[in-house]
């Protein structure tokens, strides 16, 4: 029940690195929608104001202008560094590729041009049937540009190494060694389990039990038997006064 529920996504790099993303549902960007509804009424009542003076002229100019917003608003913002439209920031939310790399042109695009197919038959029923029935939330137009709609998590400034109990090195480990050692620790989180055993194999001359399996965690053991974590004794344990 509880995986049905789960909108994490997991995407895995052709680096090895696995990236968690979640899904922004139906209720949430339709909350985006609304607010960029909202901003872009406006913005068209203000220039019809503008140009209601200009006659024909003015009427034709305001045709294009309302094109231009209804269709290259979602555009504009979403190539920008944030991948959000102003409703989807408001909502923290931001535009990936479903395979967890930042959204190329192309898909911005491709996801934007298949609103007309979205909209259908009536005020985006497409659109809504198709975020309601997949646990991702994407609409046809994510589906044919591959496109995902994610909640944009906040940079943390705290960082934890992975699972691993900290544990001695069984050589002498230079400076460098010390820091590439370091190093994993801290991304060990975000690779695949497949991948950091195949990376810690490389410096399984620094592992105590290097042949066995569980490399990767007995890294992560040094990397924090160096920075200074040791294992805590229970209260409870013999011998202790």
């Amino acid at each position: 029940m509880i995986s049905a529920i789960d909108t994490v996504i997991t995407a895995e790099t052709p680096e090895g690195i696995a990236i968690s993303m979640r899904a922004a549902g139906f209720p949430v960007r339709c909350m985006a929608f609304l607010i960029d509804a909202s901003i872009r009424y406006m913005t068209v009542s203000t220039v019809a104001l503008t140009l209601r003076v200009g006659g024909r002229v003015g009427g034709g100019v305001m045709l294009i202008i309302v094109f231009l917003i209804l269709w290259l608003y979602p555009v504009i913002f979403e190539l920008t560094p944030a991948a959000a439209t102003p409703g989807k920031r408001v909502m923290g939310l931001q535009v990936m590729m479903a395979n967890g790399l930042p959204l190329t042109p192309a898909g911005c695009l491709i996801r934007n041009l298949m609103r007309v197919v979205d909209m259908l038959p009536l005020l985006y029923g497409f659109a809504i049937v198709c975020m309601l029935l997949r646990r991702d939330a994407r609409r046809l137009g994510d589906l044919a540009a591959g496109t995902l709609v994610v909640y944009r998590d906040r940079p943390s400034p705290i960082r934890d190494f992975g699972a691993g109990e900290p544990l001695p090195p069984s050589v002498s480990l230079t400076i460098r060694q010390q820091t590439a050692i370091a190093a994993f620790g801290w991304r060990a989180v975000r690779l695949t389990p497949e991948r950091a055993e195949e990376i810690a194999a490389l410096a399984a001359d620094a592992v105590p039990g290097a042949k066995d399996s569980g490399v990767a965690a007995r890294l992560i053991g040094i990397a924090r038997w160096q920075h200074g974590q040791r294992r805590l004794i229970p209260r409870d344990s013999p011998g202790q006064t």
